[in-house]
């Protein structure tokens, strides 16, 4: 089925601002800061479609964290998928997100192209809003960022794509409490820029 979605972006993490998983100058970044990661990113669908389903206006978020030091570093996620959307709508976009209906982005991400574990896709209502600067996953997570923190470099992330430009932050909040995840931080990395991931 041919899809295509397109819209905003943010992530916050665990790292040092900026973080030294995204490309900065166009020099291609590394480890974490400090070997375990943990965050969440968030999609705001603007435009989209598979097949004949619209998925404009709705979002998607993952909790992540994973351990540089881990043989394969594995990823260790749950899913987030709009309840706003329909049964089939979520459906899509659970198998979109985890890499099940292709696509030669998503195949590069890196919960698609390592070893997992999906803890579950949980509906929520995903909210990014208009300004991408702010992230709500129902009442479990939260993302929310105001001070720049990329001195001027040229900095991307290979989640939305290294061909990307954004800008970095410093997060004001990141905040995850729904099971296995629980942390509350601010002062770290976030990142916010447009994306759009097709099916061929």
């Amino acid at each position: 089925m041919p899809w295509r979605i397109a819209g905003a972006y943010l992530e916050s993490c665990n790292c040092d601002a900026i973080c030294p998983c995204r490309m900065i100058d166009d020099l291609v970044g590394g480890r974490s800061t400090y070997g375990i990661c943990f965050g969440l990113l968030g999609w705001r669908i603007d435009e989209g479609r598979a097949g004949d389903v619209d998925l404009g206006g709705l979002g998607v978020a993952l909790a992540t964290r994973y351990d540089d030091d881990e043989p394969g570093s594995p990823w260790t996620i749950v899913l987030y998928v709009d309840e706003r959307g329909d049964e089939r709508q979520r459906e899509l976009l659970g198998e979109i997100f985890l890499g099940e209906a292709g696509g030669p982005h998503i195949v590069k991400l890196p919960w698609v192209r390592k070893p997992r574990h999906v803890v579950a896709v949980r509906p929520a209502r995903v909210e990014l809003d208009q300004d991408g600067r702010a992230l709500r996953v129902g009442e479990v997570a939260s993302i929310r960022v105001s001070r720049l923190a990329d001195e001027g470099h040229r900095v991307a992330c290979g989640i939305p794509g290294y061909e990307r430009r954004g800008n970095e932050y410093y997060a004001d909040e990141l905040r995850v409490d729904d099971d296995p995840f629980a942390w509350a931080l601010e002062g770290n990395c976030a990142f916010a820029t447009t994306f759009e991931y097709t099916s061929g």
